[in-house]
């Protein structure tokens, strides 16, 4: 995805303010996402993001939270990213160092919220 790609996903991101329609995640079915983050791993090749939010929700320190904020943080020299979960108070959760990733620095840094087992952009909740 080049840059000029990337601003228009923004742009389409910030669209987003509900959804029609709710995606079972393939590993946990008990876990949904929205139109957005459906749009957002479609576009961006993320569903890697999303799997990572479901495969997080195994620690105990993660799945005790009601209310997640997921946030990606790209390092564009090196191609690499950081993935924070803090709770809806700013309180790191857990983190995960990303060695590689082709997401797109323009959409950086992403937040996703993850509540009552629905993964969703900020402006969908």
């Amino acid at each position: 995805m080049n840059e000029q790609e990337a601003h228009q996903l923004a742009q389409e991101l910030r669209a987003c303010t509900g959804t029609e329609r709710w995606y079972r995640h393939g590993l946990n079915p008990r876990i949904t996402f929205t139109d957005g983050v459906k749009l957002l791993a479609d576009k961006a090749g993320a569903y890697w993001l999303v799997d990572a939010i479901v495969a997080n929700q195994l620690l105990p320190e993660v799945k005790r939270e009601e209310f997640q904020v997921w946030n990606l943080d790209v390092d564009r020299d090196n191609a690499s990213a950081t993935l924070t979960c803090e709770d809806g108070d700013y309180r790191k959760v857990c983190e995960q160092k990303i060695a590689f990733t082709d997401f797109p620095p323009p959409l950086s840094p992403m937040q996703l919220y993850f509540c009552n087992g629905v993964v969703h952009l900020p402006s969908e909740y």
